[in-house]
C-alpha cells in the first residue's frame, strides 16, 4: 500500500469541505481533499433550498449568525469574481394571522441585532407585492437570494486545484490515527493508500460526528451525535406567481414549508421535517395533505394536482426535535485536546451560506495553533 505525506487532509467534498480544502491550498498548504462518494456536493450541498441567506433567525453572538452574516458578503464576492449563477430575490417572512404578529416583531428584533437590514410589510403592501400570497404582515429582506449550488460546488473545486490542491472521489476514510506526525489516515476505496498529514479537517457532514467518534483519544463531550432532520420537496408545475422567496415562520428543526425559486424561475415547496435514524433519501408521499395544508396557509389559491415530488435532503443537527436551536461547532485543539485535528459538527443550514467564512475560520484556528 502506498503512503503519501500532505500538509492537510480534508474529509467531505461538500461546500465547507471545499472551501476549506481551498483555503488551506491558497495558504500554501499541500491540501488532500478525500471524498466517499464518486462525486463532489452529493449530500446536503446537492439537496438544499440554494438560498444565500442574510442571518436572520440565528441568536445574536452565535457562529450561525456570525459566520452567516460574513459569508453572505464572501459569498456574493465569490459568486460574482468566479461567474457562479445568482440572484439576490428577496424574501417574505410572512405572519398568516395576528396571533404570529408578536412572533414577527421578535424575529425583526433579532435580525436588527444581527446587523440584517429588514423592512416591514403591511398587510396591504403585501397584497401589492404578492397577490396571490395571504397574511396580517411580513418582513422582507432584499438581502436574501438564491444561488446556483452545482456552480458553487464546481467554483470552489476549480480555485482549490488551481492553488495546487487534490481531490480524490471514491477515497472512503476507514481509520485515523494520531501519531507523532500529525494523523495516519487509512484509505480505502479502489486504490487503497495511507496518506500521513500534520493537519485534519473534518468536514464529513452527515458522517461527522461518526468520524469524529472513531479517532482515538477524542473525550466524549468532543463527540456529540447528530440527530437527522429529513425534508422533502416539491417541484410547481406551470408558471409561479411569485416575485420573492415566501416563508412562514419558522418551526421546530426548520425554517416551515417555504417556496423558493431557481434562477430559471421555477418554484419547489419545501423542506418539511421529519426525524429519521438513517441517510434514507427515499420520497415518501404519504403525509403529502399535511405538506399542502402548511402551504395553503400563505397560498391559498395552491393547485394540488401541480405539485410533483422532487426530492429530500438531511440536515444533521446537534439536538433532536426537543432542542429549540444548536449551533455550528467548530472543535479545535481547546476542545478535544489533539493538535492540528478541527471537526466540523452540525453544520446545517446556513452552511450553504457561511461556507467561506467557515473555511476561514478554520484556516485561522490551524495557523493560531501553528
Amino acid at each position: 500500500m502506498d503512503t503519501f505525506e500532505v500538509d492537510a487532509v480534508v474529509v467531505g467534498a461538500g461546500v465547507v469541505g471545499l472551501a476549506c480544502a481551498r483555503a488551506l491550498a491558497r495558504s500554501g498548504c499541500e491540501t488532500l481533499l478525500l471524498e466517499a462518494e464518486p462525486w463532489i456536493g452529493s449530500g446536503a450541498s446537492s439537496r438544499n433550498s440554494e438560498v444565500i441567506h442574510a442571518g436572520i433567525y440565528y441568536p445574536t453572538g452565535s457562529r450561525k449568525a456570525r459566520l452567516c452574516v460574513a459569508g453572505r458578503r464572501m459569498l456574493l464576492e465569490f459568486c460574482a469574481s468566479h461567474g457562479v449563477a445568482h440572484r439576490l430575490c428577496g424574501k417574505l417572512i410572512v405572519a398568516t394571522d395576528a396571533s404570529q404578529l408578536a412572533e414577527l416583531e421578535a424575529l425583526a428584533a433579532r435580525a436588527e441585532a444581527n446587523g440584517v437590514p429588514l423592512q416591514f410589510v403591511s398587510r396591504r403592501a403585501l397584497a401589492e407585492r404578492e397577490p396571490e400570497v395571504h397574511g396580517e404582515a411580513a418582513l422582507y429582506s432584499p438581502g436574501t437570494g438564491i444561488v446556483d449550488s452545482h456552480g458553487l460546488l464546481l467554483g470552489l473545486r476549480a480555485d482549490l486545484e488551481a492553488a495546487g490542491g487534490l481531490v480524490a472521489l471514491n477515497a472512503p476514510v476507514e481509520r485515523i490515527e494520531p501519531v507523532a506526525q500529525g494523523f495516519d489516515v487509512c484509505v480505502g476505496g479502489q486504490e487503497p493508500c495511507r496518506v500521513v498529514a500534520r493537519a485534519l479537517i473534518n468536514a464529513a457532514g452527515l458522517r461527522a460526528d461518526r468520524l469524529a467518534a472513531a479517532i482515538p483519544g477524542l473525550p466524549p463531550h468532543a463527540c456529540p451525535r447528530h440527530h437527522y432532520a429529513r425534508g422533502r420537496y416539491y417541484a410547481y408545475s406551470g408558471v409561479v406567481p411569485f416575485r420573492h422567496l415566501v416563508y412562514p415562520l419558522p418551526e421546530p428543526g426548520g425554517l416551515g414549508v417555504h417556496v423558493t425559486l431557481d434562477l430559471a424561475g421555477r418554484a419547489r415547496f419545501g423542506p418539511d421535517v421529519a426525524w429519521v435514524d438513517s441517510e434514507d433519501y427515499g420520497f415518501d408521499d404519504s403525509a403529502r395533505q399535511a405538506f399542502i395544508d402548511a402551504i395553503v396557509r400563505y397560498f391559498p389559491k395552491v393547485e394540488p394536482a401541480r405539485l410533483h415530488p422532487d426530492q429530500c435532503g438531511i440536515r444533521a443537527r446537534l439536538g433532536g426535535p426537543e432542542v429549540a436551536f444548536a449551533d455550528f461547532r467548530i472543535d479545535g485543539c481547546e476542545t478535544h485536546g489533539i493538535p492540528g485535528l478541527v471537526n466540523l459538527l452540525g453544520i446545517e443550514s446556513p452552511g450553504l451560506t457561511a461556507c467561506l467564512a467557515i473555511a476561514g475560520e478554520v484556516l485561522a484556528r490551524l495557523q493560531a495553533t501553528g
